[in-house]
């Protein structure tokens, strides 16, 4: 194994720390993996939720929030129907479950076991003949062309919340929100499909509570520079900025009505910080004849925010994140900005602010398995999500304003023999979330919907149960498929240039092929494409890997589906079995065009520091900490630590001892660590007890009843010359 630690400028390091506060150790790892802007390294250092991103920046979602509010006033019939993976069912109940709160008429809908998978022409029909008025998708819809337009006909509108890849032909909805869009300026593209229905409920939260909604306001400041002021004002709405100018002007050298001002104030209400100071600057550029009607709201924003009470926004400037985190120079404006949205959300949280906490924790617990289940990368507001989701989850903690799990949850939790325990974000991708998709693939996902919607505490018992044995029967009938699997996809890598592994045939589950899919790319290093057989259509998933992004094969046989998506390396299609044969034909073809990224042969050890004798302590968990959640994109922390002595060294193993055992001394410390597969290194005389060595290895804790104990987990070890 090559280890890898890539060589980082000190300078580099002793800036960010200086500027971000956090310590060198911090900012070197920062720097070694890459995230160097402030706007990146907001989300690794803040877990507030009042760091997410607005709602009302994704395209659509004042569309979407004006057409919802609509149907609750005329009490029409909606339905929310979401996808039956994890990430789909999360935000289904998510965002149903607030529609009832807030008095709607509304009912859901998923997938059945045999029904394809996203919104179908049966349920948009049948919906229409119930006198359903409004569909929301949540996780799906982006690609349904057909069904959206048959809902237009039965005067059915679509509202779309998904984040799959658009198709160049976007389907005719009222309103599309997806981060992925073209026309879309958000600045962040991977949320989850339910970390979309969470902004869609947050956009109505606001909505609901605040006076501000759809009001546009200006802010407007101005400040003095050398010989002439500078003017600038922002345009919001909905806490999202619209507009700006920003004009600079000599003292009585132009008149206003010759500047941009009145065309953009026009019509406004324009707030300022200290109206005084605003309007003798205003009187200095245009005279005293002029008038601009402004609030000014110092004031107010002081006895909400005690510490920017009386201060100018020159010495905000030096408390706020804002200009923290720019990678820009921030003006006093861009703080004012800053200042009136945490003044509006600080308000707006005031009343009913007990049962508002609990409702967002709940709603954030099920974003954050959407998010982990759908394997979504680890990074900006992802952090939040899942950082606030998670901590929610574990009762005790008394920053955390609900009692813990919510319903549905708990019980999973204890099913699985979590409950109570210190999980992490790995314990839900592996544990959690499979026991929930294990309804799909077992073809009966609406018993996992339904346990988060069932009211009764011993119906959700039940359900959890039948999950968690759900899961069991999965796992034995995917090692039944894999043992069939497996001899087929090798035989296949001859007729695809050995760039492209098929396994299909009607012995193939429908739920496991996407599990199936992914375990022939494991094995073979390549793309692999797994498909069942059933009636007259064929089902199939892709997993891709090296680089190699799927979305060009699948435009390049999307005459032969019946429809598909899908992400860069993860997708799904369906197409009828008279298209067979053209279509494995033409996979031939298009294998031989496979290109992949450059990849070393031998693995290599990326590692973010060393860690000298006096840091090998168990503060470092703290580092450790800071850094999680763990997952897509965001890899667990590894440390390299030089000339430790192996004081103990045990084999264990169930079946066969194959695994190490130690204890390391480095420094003051002495460290447990485990091995995994490396009893064998110890035959061949690799290392042994006593020697003095050289790890590479990732820190975890060691709970027992209760306590942590800080462990390694060796990635590599050598021995010392």
């Amino acid at each position: 194994m090559i280890w890898d630690k890539k060589a980082v400028s000190s300078e580099q390091v002793k800036a960010i720390s200086a500027k971000y506060g956090c310590d060198l150790l911090a900012a070197s790892i920062l720097v070694r993996r890459g995230i160097l802007a402030g706007d990146a390294i907001k989300f690794f250092l803040e877990d507030d939720v009042r760091y997410l991103r607005n709602p009302f920046e994704l395209p659509g979602m004042e569309d979407a929030v004006e057409r919802i509010l609509a149907a609750k006033e005329e009490g029409e019939k909606v339905l929310v129907f979401g996808d039956s993976d994890v990430d789909g069912i999360t935000g289904t109940v998510l965002l149903t479950e607030y529609l009832a709160g807030i008095g709607m008429d509304v009912r859901w809908r998923i997938p059945g076991g045999d029904d394809p998978y996203g919104l179908s022409l049966e349920a948009v029909e049948e919906f229409a003949a119930d006198y359903g008025t409004l569909i929301i998708t949540v996780d799906c819809g982006i690609s349904r062309l057909a069904e959206i337009r048959r809902a237009n006909e039965l005067s059915v509108d679509v509202i779309v919340t998904d984040h799959h890849e658009p198709q160049e032909e976007l389907p005719e909805a009222l309103a599309i929100i997806n981060p992925k869009l073209k026309n879309s300026g958000y600045s962040f593209k991977d949320l989850a499909g339910c970390g979309v229905a969470f902004k869609l409920v947050s956009a109505l939260r606001f909505a609901q509570k605040s006076e501000l909604y759809a009001q546009p306001v200006c802010l407007l400041n101005t400040r003095p520079v050398n010989d002439a002021y500078v003017v600038e004002v922002v345009k919001m709405r909905n806490l999202a900025v619209t507009g700006t100018i920003t004009e600079t002007i000599i003292p009585g050298m132009i008149a206003i009505s010759d500047t941009r001002l009145p065309a953009f104030l026009e019509g406004q209400q324009i707030l300022v910080w200290d109206a005084p100071q605003q309007k003798r600057n205003i009187a200095k550029l245009f005279g005293n004849g002029v008038e601009v009607g402004m609030l000014d709201l110092a004031p107010e924003i002081g006895k909400a925010i005690p510490q920017v009470d009386g201060k100018s926004l020159v010495r905000i400037k030096e408390l706020s994140a804002v200009a923290k985190y720019a990678d820009r120079e921030v003006s006093d404006l861009d703080v004012f900005v800053s200042l009136f949205r945490s003044f509006v959300q600080k308000r707006e949280r005031t009343a009913n602010a007990a049962a508002d906490a609990v409702d967002e924790a709940f709603d954030l617990q099920l974003a954050a398995l959407g998010t982990l289940g759908d394997i979504m990368p680890l990074l900006d507001e992802n952090r939040i999500i899942v950082r606030a989701g998670l901590k929610s989850l574990i009762p005790g903690d008394a920053s955390v304003p609900v009692p813990g799990p919510r319903p549905g949850v708990l019980e999973l939790l204890e099913k699985l023999e979590l409950a109570g325990s210190h999980f992490d974000a790995k314990d839900i991708t592996w544990k959690l979330c499979p026991a929930i998709n294990a309804a799909r693939r077992m073809g009966c996902p609406e018993q996992a919907a339904a346990l988060f919607f069932q009211k009764s505490p011993l119906e959700r018992d039940r359900l959890a149960k039948a999950l968690v044995d759900l899961n069991k029967q999965r796992k034995a009938l995917e090692e039944d498929i894999w043992s069939m699997a497996e001899p087929m996809a090798y035989r296949s890598l001859a007729d695809h240039d050995e760039k492209l592994a098929l396994v299909y045939g009607e012995e193939i589950n429908k739920g496991v092929t996407g599990l199936i899919a992914q375990r022939v790319t494991r094995r073979f290093n390549v793309p692999s494409i797994a498909i069942s057989f059933a009636d007259d259509v064929c089902t199939g998933s892709i997993r891709s890997m090296r680089g190699y992004g799927i979305g060009g094969l699948l435009e390049q046989c999307s005459d032969l589906f019946i429809d598909f998506g899908g992400h860069e390396f993860a997708g799904g299609f369906s197409l009828k079995k008279e298209q067979w044969d053209a279509f494995t034909e033409r996979l031939k073809t298009i294998a031989r065009s496979i290109e992949f990224d450059e990849c070393p042969e031998e693995q290599i050890a990326n590692i973010d520091a060393e860690l000298p004798p006096e840091y090998l302590t168990p503060e470092v968990l703290k580092l450790v900490d800071r850094f999680a959640p763990y997952g897509q994109d965001n890899e667990p922390l590894t440390f390299l630590a030089k000339n430790l002595v192996v004081e103990e060294l045990h084999f264990i193993g169930k079946q066969e001892s194959k695994h190490l055992k130690m204890l390391l001394v480095g420094g003051k410390h002495k460290w447990p660590a485990l091995y995994w597969n490396a009893a064998v290194r110890v035959e061949n005389k690799e290392f042994a007890k006593g020697d003095r060595v050289d790890a590479v290895f990732t820190i975890t804790r060691d709970w027992y009843k209760g306590i942590a104990t800080p462990q390694m987990m060796i990635v590599d070890m050598k021995k010392r010359d």
